[in-house]
């Protein structure tokens, strides 16, 4: 059985996200038809005004625009963890209609993997072991939906999934501002980092200061901080000047 490996693809967006997002804006403030704001956010460079939108809390029409990835290669630990995120759209590969009796892929843990070759041959077994179950108690409750949706309850959190997200701009800044900071486990924090990635390449006015919530200010996480608010607000501006050069 493979070990898989994580893969995040943009693979729709609202077209010209910060002009629809900067003419939700105007509308609310202006007394012109549409077509003439229409006409006005598309002539100009609304950076500014989207920026000084965000910074008067302005949140709502960040609704307007929205973000859809295809993500393969995570777990259904992680799985757990983004479905928390309640206003997005999932569809996810179903563990009833799709069987893995020719085995399914996993997600290695780095700590594990860190651990050296034996102790990952030793995880491998544990896979492996838990996909014989599997296909024992498919082939005792019988094949199809039938048996798998029972089989599959021997999977383990570490079997992959890929799914189908999608998320509007206010949604995505708040799930970067959770799941990106330091302390977010590491696979939901790499998933989100990529993530960012890829809506920084279409619309980086509206994500440039997207992330944990040190990058704008105090640590919300108090007591807990990891202390290294002042080498991510650091790595952030390294990022926007290179993205600037390109």
């Amino acid at each position: 059985m493979p070990q898989a490996e994580m893969k995040v693809a943009l693979v729709r967006h609202t077209l010209s996200p910060e002009e629809v997002v900067a003419l939700g804006a105007r509308l609310c403030y202006s007394r012109a038809r549409v077509d003439d704001l229409l006409e006005r956010v598309s002539s100009r460079d609304q950076t500014d005004f989207v920026n000084r939108i965000m910074s008067m809390g302005h949140d709502s029409v960040l609704e307007h625009a929205s973000f859809t990835f295809g993500i393969e290669g995570v777990s259904r630990v992680l799985l757990a963890q983004i479905t928390r995120h309640r206003l997005a759209s999932f569809s996810v590969q179903s563990q009833r209609y799709v069987s893995y009796e020719n085995g399914f892929g996993y997600i290695v843990p780095p700590k594990i993997a860190a651990l050296g070759e034996e102790a990952k041959a030793e995880f491998e077994q544990q896979m492996a072991t838990l996909h014989t179950w599997y296909t024992a108690w498919q082939e005792k409750l019988g094949a199809g939906e039938g048996g798998n949706e029972d089989a599959r309850f021997v999977l383990p959190g570490a079997c992959e999934t890929r799914m189908m997200v999608t998320m509007n701009v206010r949604e995505l800044r708040h799930f970067f501002s959770l799941r990106m900071c330091s302390r977010a486990q590491w696979e939901i924090r790499a998933l989100a980092t990529e993530m960012h990635r890829l809506c920084m390449e279409v619309a980086p006015s509206l994500f440039a200061n997207a992330g944990p919530g040190c990058l704008r200010g105090a640590c919300p996480e108090g007591e807990k901080s990891c202390g290294k608010a002042r080498e991510l607000r650091e790595a952030r501006r390294k990022m926007l000047e290179e993205l600037s050069r390109e």
